[in-house]
């Protein structure tokens, strides 16, 4: 697939998500799966995006304005920011960016049938793939989700020694024919960047739960419960000021559907 080195010109900033997602008195760093009920659940909203592109900020800021909030049907938004790679070449290297990313986007780009792939993109639960700034889009593709899968994921506990992994989880529900995949995102609850050079030159960059490292930890076929210890992909940093967390979910083969997910502090 070839890489497009553009961003849509749709910056939609206003209205973000104060109007499209409700705020709850719920705990937003922990969702039980097992304890959720049908339709209100989680869902999964990844951000590509780069700090060479101007157009990604307020993608950004859509992100920063619904992670961890709930929508209007009790769906815990679950966001991760993946930041690509294909700008560095551009005047301004992302410290945050990794080629992980960058494949798992263009895998996107294939499935979804996108003539290039470009930023900002949110894909929400492996189902859609919207303009990483179009909150009204957004929205619609959360909503969505209330009517989909009824896969719960619970992490019962993690703990990380340096790149070391325990984690104890389980999976509840009905896991589709072809099984699933588990994944485990480490990210950084906050960052920010002053950008020196590129499109974005003299501007400081905020970010929210931003991958540090994706792994897949598992391939199951059935409702389980696991206890696994693994080394996590990538190069994992000491915990930084702003806390960080982990994501983990369970996808469909071939980056398909999200059927559900979970994150906790760590």
């Amino acid at each position: 697939m070839t890489r497009r080195i553009t961003c849509s010109a749709l910056c939609i900033a206003a209205a973000l998500a104060i109007s499209i997602i409700a705020l709850s008195a719920q705990p937003s760093t922990h969702l039980d799966g097992n304890n959720a009920q049908p339709g209100h659940r989680a869902v999964l909203v990844e951000l590509f995006t780069s700090e060479g592109c101007s157009s990604c900020p307020p993608a950004d800021a859509l992100l920063q304005q619904v992670n961890g909030k709930y929508s209007d049907a009790g769906q815990l938004v679950v966001g991760v920011s993946e930041h690509v790679t294909y700008w560095n070449s551009l005047g301004w290297s992302d410290p945050f960016s990794s080629p992980t990313y960058t494949e798992r986007q263009e895998a996107y780009g294939q499935r979804f049938h996108v003539d290039s792939v470009y930023t900002p993109q949110i894909v929400v639960n492996g189902q859609e793939q919207i303009v990483g700034s179009d909150s009204a889009g957004l929205l619609r593709a959360i909503r969505k989700e209330d009517q989909m899968s009824q896969v719960g994921v619970h992490i019962a506990s993690a703990s990380l020694d340096g790149n070391r992994l325990t984690l104890d989880f389980s999976v509840s529900g009905t896991i589709p024919g072809k099984g699933a995949e588990i994944y485990a995102v480490l990210a950084d609850d906050k960052t920010s960047s002053n950008v020196l050079r590129g499109e974005n030159s003299g501007r400081t960059l905020s970010h929210v739960a931003v991958a540090r490292t994706i792994t897949r930890v598992a391939n199951i076929e059935a409702a389980t419960e696991l206890t696994i210890q693994l080394v996590l992909s990538g190069s994992v940093q000491q915990s930084p000021p702003s806390g960080r967390h982990l994501i983990l979910f369970a996808q469909a083969p071939g980056l398909g559907q999200v059927l559900g997910v979970d994150t906790v502090s760590i």
